[in-house]
């Protein structure tokens, strides 16, 4: 095309400019979708981090979930424990004081029958 502006345009002008403006159409495409994909890789590449951080605090709070409900059961097998361990204790007591007696009841009978089998030497 020359530089005259009022000169008519040809179907070359015409074409030579459509090939242009489809080629500059073309690249600006093409870089617009450059940028976008980048853009999503980026956006991509932050939603996996933050995925694996809040994997990371769930696992942490399940985590620390499942210990504190660990420690509330032994907290109670402990308390149960005790009080079993107690009533064990007293009826190792009661039977020991049985026992005292009971040894205390066998002397004596024996001691009787002693008595009563040997005469008092004279």
């Amino acid at each position: 095309m020359d530089d005259d502006r009022n000169a008519p345009a040809t179907k070359a002008d015409l074409a030579e400019q459509e090939t242009r403006i489809t080629a500059r159409i073309k690249a600006d495409l093409a870089e617009q979708e450059a940028r976008i994909k980048a853009d999503l890789a980026e956006q991509e590449a932050r939603i996996k981090a933050d995925l694996a951080e809040l994997e990371t605090r769930i696992v942490d709070q399940l985590t620390e979930v499942m210990r504190d409900a660990q420690t509330e059961t032994l907290k109670a097998f402990y308390g149960f424990v005790e009080t079993v361990q107690t009533r064990f204790k007293a009826q190792d007591d009661t039977e020991a004081g049985l026992k005292k007696r009971l040894t205390v009841l066998e002397e004596r009978v024996l001691e009787v029958e002693k008595k009563l089998i040997m005469p008092p030497a004279a």
